[in-house]
C-alpha cells in the first residue's frame, strides 16, 4: 500500500508556520531598529534571524522531504 506524503508544515502548530516564522523575524528585526537606532545590536539580530529562518524554512523542511522520498 503506498501512503501519500505527509506535508512537512501540515504537523506543525499555527505558530511555527512560515507565515508566522518571517512575521515574527521581520518584526524583532524591525523593532530593534526602530525602538534602539543602533546597527551594531540589529545587524547581528537580523543576521541571527536569517540564520534561524535558513535552517527551519529552508534545511529542515528539505531534509524531511528527502526522508519521506526514500
Amino acid at each position: 500500500m503506498n501512503q501519500q506524503p505527509v506535508a512537512f508544515w501540515s504537523l506543525k502548530p499555527w505558530w511555527c508556520q512560515p507565515w508566522s516564522i518571517v512575521l515574527t523575524g521581520v518584526v524583532i528585526s524591525l523593532g530593534s531598529w526602530l525602538f534602539l537606532h543602533r546597527l551594531w545590536i540589529t545587524l547581528p539580530i537580523t543576521l541571527a534571524i536569517l540564520a534561524w529562518w535558513m535552517l527551519f524554512l529552508v534545511l529542515v523542511p528539505a531534509a524531511y522531504s528527502r526522508q519521506e522520498d526514500s
